[in-house]
């Protein structure tokens, strides 16, 4: 097998007040990335400076895990939102995590779309170009965590701004090289084999199994694994393991 760096990914911070969703505290033993939710689909300023300092002590990245503001649909809805807004809402989300990263002796050091938000920004050129703009107004420095082939990561790549892209060891992909949408059967992977096999996949081959039967190229730097499914850290940790024993060398990618 060819000898493979990759990073792990995980979403946190995904919760509101005293509500939460997932275990951050144990993913973070598991990924070199985290994506902190910063006020779109879930996260306030408490949520989101434990999930900064939980990072720093487990030396993990940050990235901003931005999102349309919708906290009732946990970001998953789409939403044909202005451009301008949109660019004020992404500089505003980038902004109030990176401040408060700041405060726990750390920074940010990308951004990732999440939800519906990334989904749309995969063919939504309006709204790709509005996340775009936000990047570059914010100094054009912060690399974009985007989907192979999706709109964005070219718009990104012609305005300066670099792209990390990324695959999903828990997502089943449709022949376009798309996600299979989450309100189609089988569109999240639950058989521990399936992930692991995907997951090694991704990591050695940069190729996937579409939902046809199909092989699709996915030459992806970063994998992300979901924390708020069922078993997802023992799951995580599965992933870990066998990516580790492959020989495949798992650092951040930004």
């Amino acid at each position: 097998m060819t000898a493979a760096v990759l990073d792990l990914n995980a979403d946190l911070a995904e919760g509101f007040g005293a509500w939460s969703m997932g275990d951050d505290a144990a993913l973070l033993e598991v990924v070199t990335t985290a994506n902190v939710a910063c006020g779109g689909h879930a996260g306030d300023p408490s949520t989101m400076r434990a999930a900064c300092r939980a990072a720093v002590a487990h030396g993990v990245a940050l990235t901003a895990h931005v999102a349309y503001p919708d906290l009732q649909g946990f970001g998953r809805r789409f939403l044909d939102i202005a451009p301008d807004e949109l660019t004020d809402l992404v500089i505003a989300q980038v902004g109030a995590l990176s401040a408060i990263a700041r405060a726990e002796g750390t920074s940010v050091r990308g951004v990732k779309p999440h939800g519906a938000l990334y989904n749309a920004l995969a063919h939504h050129p309006a709204q790709a170009a509005a996340v775009v703009r936000a990047l570059v107004e914010l100094g054009g420095e912060l690399p974009l965590v985007a989907a192979p082939g999706a709109v964005v990561a070219g718009l990104a790549e012609e305005a300066g701004v670099a792209v990390v892209l990324e695959g999903f060891a828990d997502r089943a992909y449709l022949p376009d090289g798309t996600l299979v949408p989450r309100t189609q059967p089988g569109a999240v992977l639950a058989d521990e084999d399936a992930v692991l096999a995907q997951a090694l996949s991704i990591a050695a081959e940069r190729r996937v199994r579409a939902a046809d039967g199909s092989l699709l190229d996915l030459p992806v730097r970063t994998l992300c694994l979901h924390g708020d499914t069922p078993g997802a850290v023992a799951l995580a940790r599965a992933v870990r393991d066998r990516l580790t024993a492959a020989g495949v060398r798992l650092e951040a990618a930004l």
